[in-house]
């Protein structure tokens, strides 16, 4: 019977959050500010022992799950609503580096080290220290780096192309062999259409995986047989 009811608790606790960082948003999960991070924290250990202590009631746990619920979605409340508070919840973006210079002082509050400052940079393709203008310790804990005008990449503005195509967001159509009715129905695409192009590629629908309009629109089939014989494997 333990077992039984450890293994429904913790069903049980793994849709309840679910549940709940449906409620406090895609936001809290990928920035994880201070108060996320707190919040995140005390939720886990929370639904922890919902999930298999059995000395503590469920009405008890849940009650606890549910106040600190509320107060991360309130903190983000009022974090929406007010600078100030958003600043002191969240704290601030920090200069790491400026005008090409490394600011020791912030380096030392935030215990940076120059270690990772240069795997931070050596993530963002940046190898050379001296080729970057600003760096900054965003509130996710992410870095983001602006390198020196003679360092930035050449884009396609700057070769004054003209006639550039314009890029979309790419429609998938096809996925693991069903058709996607939504996505044709808000793109204004037809299933003639569709077996239109498929045909083209002299292809049945079911011979499809994957299907989707780029977005420079092109559209990609992928098949179920790739033809490949001997696929890479990297364990």
């Amino acid at each position: 019977m333990e077992l039984w009811e450890t293994m429904l608790r913790s069903i049980f606790a793994f849709t309840l959050m679910m549940f709940l960082a449906r409620i406090l948003g895609k936001a809290t999960i990928a920035q994880m500010t201070y108060h996320d991070f707190v919040a995140v924290i005390t939720l886990g250990s929370i639904t922890a022992n919902l999930a298999f202590n059995n000395t503590i009631s469920i009405r008890i746990l849940l009650t606890s799950l549910l106040t600190f619920t509320g107060i991360a979605y309130l903190l983000m409340f009022f974090a929406m609503k007010n600078q100030k508070l958003r600043s002191w919840f969240s704290g601030k973006p920090t200069v790491l580096i400026q005008d090409g210079k490394i600011m020791e002082g912030n380096m030392r509050k935030l215990k940076v080290t120059l270690d990772t400052l240069n795997q931070e940079l050596r993530a963002k393709n940046f190898f050379n220290i001296q080729d970057v203008q600003y760096a900054v310790l965003e509130l996710n804990g992410g870095i983001s780096v602006l390198p020196k005008p003679d360092c930035m990449p050449v884009i396609r503005k700057d070769l004054h192309l003209k006639n550039q195509s314009e890029q979309a967001f790419p429609i998938e159509l096809i996925m693991d062999g069903d058709v996607i009715d939504v996505n044709l129905q808000q793109n204004g695409i037809t299933t003639e259409w569709l077996h239109s192009q498929i045909k083209k590629k002299g292809l049945s629908i079911e011979e499809i995986n994957y299907a989707v309009i780029s977005s420079n629109g092109d559209v990609y089939f992928d098949e179920y047989k790739d033809g490949i014989e001997h696929p890479i494997d990297k364990e």
